[in-house]
């Protein structure tokens, strides 16, 4: 029988804390089912759509960790085929950490956050890099201000979903500015009808003010 795929997570070491911690009967139950997913469902082709952030984490040859933010307009995550995704790597700091790392190591991992509706995936498998002109261009977004240096195929081996606990809520600038705009122009609204009112009030008030006057004035010329 083959090892569950979550045992790409699931080490000796890592089944030994959950045993002492208490967790390992639930985690085996999800093993004897074979793990963690594997294949690029609709949903998860559906999630990456939305997808505007991530980060990719890599390690040495020796172990050494590192990850990096990725990110892009919503769906700069595509799925290129059965088990592999693809994204446009623009250009940076030119520490090409990553690069280096998948040099020596194509062992790799992909942590997605969707902050505004509290969900999280994280992918294990391995990457590599690819300069070819064409897949590059296929995988860049419209935006012309841009400049992608190389595309990044990231072949996954496993995937779950995480717990949704402690995720903080956010939201894009780019969602928000019709809200707002909608706002705005409701306060605008709100005060020049407010205004107008306030505008009839002082004339009402102006006229009753002067009819008192008036009457006055007519009485004291006809004594």
């Amino acid at each position: 029988m083959s090892a569950p795929s979550s045992d790409v997570a699931f080490t000796a070491s890592v089944k030994a804390e959950q045993e002492r911690r208490g967790s390992r009967a639930a985690h085996a139950r999800m093993e004897a089912r074979g793990g963690f997913r594997t294949a690029l469902t609709p949903d998860l082709a559906a999630f990456l759509a939305t997808i505007d952030t991530a980060y990719l984490a890599t390690a040495s040859a020796d172990g050494q960790p590192y990850a990096q933010h990725r990110g892009g307009p919503p769906g700069f995550l595509h799925v290129l085929g059965p088990g592999l995704i693809g994204f446009a790597d623009y250009a940076g700091n030119r520490q090409y950490v990553t690069l280096g790392n998948l040099a020596e190591n194509a062992r790799a991992f992909l942590f997605l956050m969707d902050y505004a509706q509290g969900r999280r995936v994280k992918l294990w498998g391995r990457a590599e890099v690819s300069d070819d002109p064409d897949l590059i261009a296929r995988l860049m977004p419209a935006e012309d201000s841009l400049r992608a240096e190389r595309a990044i195929l990231f072949r996954v081996a496993a995937w779950d979903v995480n717990c949704p606990a402690h995720i903080p809520r956010k939201v894009n600038r780019a969602d928000m500015a019709p809200v707002l705009a909608a706002r705005d122009a409701r306060i605008a609204d709100l005060e020049a009808q407010l205004a107008a009112l306030r505008g009839g009030a002082n004339a009402l008030s102006a006229a009753g003010d002067a009819g008192p006057a008036q009457d006055d004035a007519t009485l004291r010329s006809r004594s």
